[in-house]
């Protein structure tokens, strides 16, 4: 039979399949949650479904209905709970298991709302273990319980004394999410960041209270350091829009964009829009036809619109693709862009002294600028044939600023926010993780050697030294970091003094050159076991030496240790496995009072005594001292 033919008669009726709601969530998460993820990512999917649940609450908070919402994580149990109107307990069980079920769609019910497909809770409750919702309304209390989606017990109605509003408790399942953890870090940016576009509103988790009442000037101040700023933070108000805006010393250009309260990590129109309205707004003020990228650059900014009916470009929302603030309004280009004529404009005439200094940052960046254009133009042409012939990156497949079209659009973006590329120093190293890797979604960097220790040198250096210039070209962050091609950055070194040291200096240069990458949570250490502990059953793989104990302690006999000195040392066959679903990294965080500039003097400046004490309390294995300059 002809292969065309066989696949003919393999292809029938019962090839057909209907999926209910439920069972389409759970084989397809991606679709609604974005990636999964162990929790070491901002945007892993358990602070997705955090985030869907809270978002309820403050829909009901903008139309005026409850100030306060409590929330509370232990171990892995997550609880919310919001003062709000409650959901009419006649449709508790619709609301929270039955697809484009909701009161969103009603404009009358919930104007610029963030949740406007009914999804949300819906796919909480099919990605929980366990999901119980409890709606309180007008003295009267209606629960009901699931298991990954399935309606297990449906109380009826009764008399209560609670305060209306609505309360969630879930645990994620772990077979979706596996080995998953909440970083403190990143529940609490995600906790400030409500407050931030939600005047009067307090989350109270865990025991801290959450609270703004400066709205984008309270995170902007938490974002940037006051020795670091070159002005003041100009904050501006209007009606649907808020603005905040300051230049700081580091190079790249930082922003926050919001969209009726949820944090649009991939910007989008609203974004698009301040940028190219700021640049116009400042060339008409200072009369001068600044070229865009030294007026934006070195710029932390923060905006926020709200927008009715917005279009985001997938059921995360992290990118806004509306046109328009609402159905026959203006264009978000004109929006935007006047309000910064009007109001941007206004305030640099009130306030010369700010006006100065913005201008001596541009021209600052101008002079930088023009004095590297020589330098850029051969460093170019000397990165473009040094990844032809030396083969220094090896590429994947799917990368984040590939624009795809067609039917496989969303599997293709989803891809492209699994995209790693592992930076790593040593042949063997790099050959075991280019053997191990998938060529879909992980990349690998070879250095050659240690880097340079970038401390106090100007961005000249990373176009004279062929190994960050060509780190660089690699990233595609030249013109700055909208092109980044990766989602995850992460440093692959040997746990010893050498490889501490390597950490060291890449994070140098990502913290002198291109911070807005830290600041971004795109930059992360890959952890790889110590120890292999094994007997002729089974094959155990330890992080520390608590691990190394434990394992031998559970197998019986005399097992089998062995200590991997270094990356090269792990088989390509045992790498995959630590760079798949088990990978474990380990995310670099700037805390909001780290002062850049005093850390890298810390760690990278001439008190090599405290960095070598430093690298050595942070091993996880003994090691002899080894000169680390």
């Amino acid at each position: 039979m002809a292969e065309k033919e066989k696949d003919l008669f393999d292809y029938t009726e019962d090839s057909i399949k209907s999926l209910d709601w439920k069972e389409h969530i759970r084989l397809r998460p991606g679709m609604y949650i974005g990636k999964l993820g162990d929790g070491s990512s901002p945007d892993d999917g358990i602070y997705v479904l955090l985030k869907e649940v809270i978002d309820n609450c403050i829909d009901e908070h903008t139309m005026g209905y409850g100030k306060h919402v409590d929330v509370t994580i232990e171990g892995k149990v997550i609880t919310v709970r919001d003062y709000g109107r409650g959901i009419p307990l006649g449709k508790v069980v619709d609301v929270v298991s039955k697809i484009n079920t909701g009161a969103k769609y009603d404009s009358k019910a919930f104007q610029k709302s963030v949740g406007l497909n009914g999804v949300g809770t819906k796919a909480v409750n099919a990605l929980s273990h366990s999901f119980k919702v409890t709606a309180y309304r007008e003295g009267k209390e209606k629960t009901a319980e699931f298991e990954r989606g399935n309606l297990t017990k449906e109380h009826k109605e009764t008399a209560t004394k609670e305060d209306n509003g609505t309360f969630v408790t879930f645990i994620p399942d772990e077979t979706i999410f596996k080995n998953f953890h909440f970083v403190h870090e990143y529940l609490d940016n995600q906790f400030w960041n409500y407050c931030y576009l939600n005047a009067g509103l307090v989350i109270n988790f865990n025991g801290k209270r959450y609270v703004s009442k400066n709205g984008l000037l309270d995170l902007l101040q938490r974002k940037t350091n006051e020795d670091e700023i070159r002005y003041p933070i100009i904050h501006l108000k209007g009606e649907d829009i808020e603005v905040a805006l300051t230049h700081e010393n580091a190079y790249g250009e930082e922003y926050y964009s919001f969209v009726n309260g949820q944090f649009t990590t991939q910007g989008g129109t609203h974004l698009a829009a301040f940028r190219e309205g700021y640049v116009k707004t400042i060339r008409d003020f200072f009369k001068k036809d600044y070229d865009a990228a030294d007026i934006r650059g070195s710029i932390c900014a923060a905006v926020s619109v709200r927008v009715q009916e917005p279009v985001f470009e997938s059921q995360t929302k992290t990118k806004l693709g509306s046109l328009n603030v609402y159905e026959g309004g203006p264009s978000m280009k004109n929006f935007v862009g006047e309000f910064l004529l009007k109001e941007l404009d206004n305030f640099l005439h009130r306030n010369p002294t700010t006006a100065d200094a913005l201008k001596k940052r541009i021209e600052q960046n101008e002079r930088e600028r023009k004095e590297l254009a020589g330098i850029k133009k051969l460093a170019n042409e000397r990165a473009k044939k040094a990844n032809l012939h030396n083969k220094k990156l090896r590429d994947c497949k799917y990368h984040l600023n590939d624009e795809p079209t067609g039917k496989d659009k969303n599997i293709i973006l989803e891809k492209a926010k699994e995209s790693t590329i592992f930076i790593t120093e040593g042949d063997s190293a790099s050959g075991s993780i280019t053997k191990a890797r998938s060529v879909d979604t992980q990349a690998v960097f070879s250095l050659r050697g240690k880097p340079l220790n970038s401390f106090g040198l100007t961005k000249k250096i990373v176009y004279e030294n062929e190994e960050f210039n060509l780190l660089q070209h690699a990233l595609n962050i030249e013109e700055g970091y909208e092109g980044l091609r990766y989602n995850n950055i992460v440093f692959a070194t040997d746990a010893d003094v050498d490889g501490m040291h390597i950490r060291l200096l890449l994070m140098t240069f990502f913290l002198q050159f291109f911070p807005d990458l830290v600041k971004n949570g795109h930059v992360y250490i890959l952890e790889t076991p110590l120890f292999r502990v094994r007997n002729k059953q089974e094959t155990i793989y330890c992080y520390d030496e608590t691990e190394k104990q434990a394992a031998v302690r559970k197998l019986t006999g005399k097992p089998e240790i062995t200590r991997f000195k270094g990356l090269g040392e792990i088989s390509p066959e045992e790498f995959a496995r630590f760079i798949s679903n088990d990978m474990r990294l380990q995310p670099v965080l700037l805390l909001p009072e780290t002062h850049i500039q005093q850390l890298l003097e810390y760690y990278m400046g001439k008190n090599t005594p405290s960095r070598q004490d430093f690298i050595i309390d942070n091993l996880k294995v003994e090691v002899d001292l080894v000169e680390a300059d």
